[in-house]
């Protein structure tokens, strides 16, 4: 059977005549144009992220358009809305990467002199973006996990992990599933994909005890995701006393699940976002503790970042020694412990965000 040479090239022409019908290349619109491409605008985290990047255009003078696909994973609508941004002249890209099968398409924008740079999900290889402006999240897991540790006391934990994915390696899911591992003291493969860590051994993070990993979920870091993931983890093994969530949707299903099977205020349930309705969850003690992010900081970043390499400047350098801008992370708990710094709930909601 012949293949198709219908490719990406074929894709980009196509891209160009349809923009340039609808559009007239934006002949008549002066002003730089920015693509803000977000997983979905179904999580409340990229709704912030959008907000704050419409601000900062208006602020900036430039044209943002902003994209989404259907639900975290789909990368093909994120690649038409590559190829869109290409034909249209857009001066940069910020994208939160739904997957590795974006990268080509983003090769080619730069290729086309467009400033590309991941916001909140740094790109596999990291290189594939001129920048990045992202929550280091190996951090982020490695707060919540070093309070987890120290929550338990030296008691057995018997761990449910509910991830992002199990079909694909992407990093905001790689890095705080292995920060929290490394948080508790368990051994386990930096870069590598998730669950391959031993699943049962000695933590040794706090006072050091046994653990038990009795499961890998995916959620698709939302919330009928995490409720789902969370009732066959506890099908698996109903004395699970440990929830790493991988964000607050996630997190919030699994609240939802354990509620319901009584066992509510009963597991230590740790979540990363930092949004107003998380900070309240962690106030109400739904959430024992939340590692926080800033989206609203990471889009404006961006799109400032565009605007200043648009009239000849130069955008802001990574952060010394990493290879992306940090934008930060600090813990929130309503239940401090000694030797993990946090903040209490009514100093996160200082910044919180949605």
């Amino acid at each position: 059977m012949a293949r198709s040479r219908v490719g990406p090239r074929w894709m980009l022409s196509l891209a160009v005549a349809f923009c340039c019908i609808l559009t007239a290349c934006n002949g008549g619109d002066p002003r730089p144009g920015v693509s803000l491409l977000v997983k979905t605008t179904t999580n409340p985290y990229f709704v912030a992220m959008e907000q704050a990047a419409r601000a900062e255009a208006a602020k900036d003078g430039v044209r943002l358009t902003v994209a989404a696909g259907t639900q975290d994973g789909d990368t093909q609508n994120q690649i038409n809305e590559i190829y869109t941004a290409i034909a249209r002249g857009d001066k940069g890209i910020l994208v939160t990467s739904n997957g590795n099968a974006i990268n080509a398409a983003l090769r080619q924008a730069r290729d086309s002199g467009i400033y590309v740079s991941a916001v909140d999900t740094p790109l596999t290889p990291v290189d594939t973006a001129d920048n990045t402006f992202a929550t280091d999240n190996h951090q982020a897991g490695l707060l919540i996990g070093k309070y987890a540790a120290a929550r338990l006391n030296g008691r057995k934990a018997t761990i449910a992990m509910l991830d992002l994915y199990n079909d694909q390696v992407v990093e905001v899911d790689t890095g705080r599933d292995h920060g929290f591992l490394d948080g508790m003291g368990i051994p386990n493969k930096p870069g590598s994909m998730n669950g391959l860590e031993p699943k049962t051994g000695h933590y040794k993070g706090g006072k050091g005890g046994q653990y038990q990993i009795v499961c890998h979920r995916p959620t698709q870091g939302a919330i009928d995701g995490g409720r789902q993931a969370m009732e066959q983890c506890l099908s698996a093994n109903p004395n699970i006393n440990v929830v790493y969530a991988m964000n607050e949707p996630a997190g919030e299903g699994a609240y939802a699940a354990l509620k319901a099977a009584g066992k509510a205020g009963k597991v230590l349930l740790v979540v990363i976002d930092g949004s107003c309705d998380g900070i309240t969850m962690v106030r109400n003690g739904q959430f024992d503790a939340d590692a926080v992010q800033y989206p609203g900081k990471m889009a404006r970043l961006g799109v400032d970042a565009v605007a200043k390499i648009a009239r000849g400047g130069a955008p802001p350098a990574k952060t010394k020694g990493k290879d992306f801008y940090d934008t930060g992370t600090a813990l929130a708990t309503a239940k401090s412990v000694p030797g993990v710094p946090s903040q209490t709930p009514a100093q996160a909601g200082k910044k919180c965000w949605g």
